[in-house]
């Protein structure tokens, strides 16, 4: 599965998106086809993929 890896303490154009985005600045924030996920949230990210946990 393709994914973009940013690390918004290197990068502060890709932590004022993550601001944007999701209205977070803590990590990990996940969005996947547009929903976001605040926080690894392993139940919500296997609806939201598709699949079994």
């Amino acid at each position: 599965m393709p994914f973009k890896e940013v690390d918004v303490s290197k990068s502060s154009q890709g932590a004022q998106e993550l601001q944007r985005r999701s209205g977070q600045t803590g990590v990990p924030v996940i969005i996947v086809n547009g929903i976001v996920i605040v926080g690894f949230n392993r139940p919500k990210l296997a609806r939201t993929l598709g699949v079994r946990e």
